[in-house]
C-alpha cells in the first residue's frame, strides 16, 4: 500500500486508541492539547491493558500531561530566539535547519517542538534566499515536523535548491518517518537521494528496542546501500528505556543493521512531560554501563541543549 495511504490510517481518537489497547478510555487525557497522532504499526506493537508498555507511554496521552511544574515551558530549547526566518533555524556555527513543515508520521508526548507557530506553506524562498547569501554555512538540516511527510515532488524542488548552493556540502535529514511508516523509503524516495548531488546524512530517532523490526531495518539499508551514513538519537525518557538493559539492547540492535548511534538526549523541558524526566546522574551512570558493555561506536554522546550555547552539551 502507498505510504500516504497508510499515513491515513493513523489513529488519532483517543476513543478508538483505548478500545484497541482494551482499556478505559478514561485512564487517557481525553481532549490532549497536542493530538494524538500514531500509526498501527506502532500501535500493533503495543501491549494491551497497561499503561506501563513503553510505546504506549510514548505515544498515547496520559493525564500526566496536564502537570505544570516549575521549570517546564512551551519553547524549552528557546527556537524562536534562533529564527533567521520563519522556517529558518541557526544555533550553531556552519550549519542551519530547516522547518520543512509541521507534519509527522506520529506524535511523541515529550516532543519539544509541539507548540511551535509553524509557517502555514511549503515556500522556502525566503529561507532558500538566506542561505544562498551565507557562505559560512556548510551544512542545513531538513527537520520540522518530518521531512518525510512531504511529497516527493516538494523534496525535490527543495533539493535541487539545495543542491545549487556551492557552499553546502551536506543536506542531513532529521526523521522519525521510517519507524513507524517504513513504506516512505520507496524507489521514487531512494532515488532522490541516488540523484542528490551533496553528501548526504540519515538521522533517525528512536528511544526503545521494539520501535524497530525486519521492515524497518530493511528499509534503512536501501538508504545505507546508496551510501548514505544512517544514525540515531535517541531521548532518555522515565519508564520507557532509563534503564542498562533496554538502552543496551537498542543501540547494540542498531549497531549490528549498521545504524550508528549518535546522541542520547537528556529530556528538553516542554510544558506536559515532566512525567518523562530522568536525573542526569542517572543518565551519567547508564553511560557508564553502557561503555564498560560495548564498543564505542555503539555509544552515543549523553548531551543536553542548553540555549545559548555553541553545541550541544555533553554531559
Amino acid at each position: 500500500m502507498p505510504w500516504r495511504k497508510i499515513q491515513r490510517t493513523n489513529i488519532r481518537n483517543v476513543l478508538e486508541l483505548a478500545n484497541f489497547l482494551e482499556l478505559d478510555p478514561t485512564v487517557f487525557s481525553q481532549n490532549p492539547r497536542f493530538p494524538l497522532n500514531l500509526p498501527r504499526r506502532l500501535a500493533n506493537k503495543m501491549a494491551k491493558k497497561t499503561l506501563t508498555d513503553p510505546l504506549v507511554r510514548q505515544f498515547a496521552p496520559l493525564p500526566e500531561e496536564n502537570l505544570s511544574p516549575p521549570g517546564y515551558h512551551t519553547d524549552p530549547v528557546q527556537d524562536i530566539s534562533f529564527c533567521k526566518a520563519k522556517k529558518l533555524l541557526q544555533k550553531y556555527e556552519g550549519r542551519a535547519l530547516l522547518l520543512t513543515n509541521s507534519a509527522c508520521a506520529m506524535h511523541c508526548r515529550y516532543c519539544f517542538r509541539q507548540n511551535f507557530d509553524y509557517a502555514p506553506n511549503l515556500s522556502y524562498s525566503e529561507e532558500i534566499t538566506l542561505l544562498q547569501k551565507d557562505p559560512s554555512i556548510k551544512e542545513v538540516i531538513l527537520s520540522g515536523g518530518d521531512p518525510l511527510s512531504l511529497s516527493d515532488r516538494v523534496l525535490k524542488e527543495l533539493l535541487d535548491a539545495l543542491s545549487s548552493i556551492t557552499h553546502i556540502q551536506i543536506i542531513r535529514f532529521h526523521t522519525r518517518f521510517p519507524i513507524g511508516i517504513p513504506e516512505r523509503i520507496d524507489p521514487s524516495f531512494l532515488n532522490l537521494l541516488k540523484n542528490c548531488p551533496k553528501q548526504i546524512i540519515f538521522l533517525i530517532h528512536a528511544n526503545h528496542q521494539s520501535e524497530f523490526d525486519s521492515e524497518v531495518f530493511a528499509s534503512l539499508k536501501e538508504v545505507q546501500k546508496l551510501g548514505i551514513p544512517v544514525l540515531l538519537q535517541s531521548i532518555l525518557l522515565k519508564g520507557i528505556n532509563d534503564d542498562f538493559p533496554t538502552l543496551k539492547r537498542l543501540f547494540e540492535e542498531c549497531a549490528f543493521n549498521g545504524i550508528i548511534p549518535y546522541y542520547l538526549h537528556q529530556l528538553d523541558k516542554v510544558s506536559g512531560a515532566a512525567h518523562f524526566d530522568v536525573p542526569i546522574q542517572r543518565g551519567k551512570a547508564l553511560i557508564e554501563e553502557l561503555r564498560a558493555s560495548l564498543p564505542g561506536y555503539a555509544i552515543p554522546r549523553y548531551v543536553q541543549e542548553i540555549p545559548g550555547e555553541t553545541s550541544k552539551t555533553v554531559i
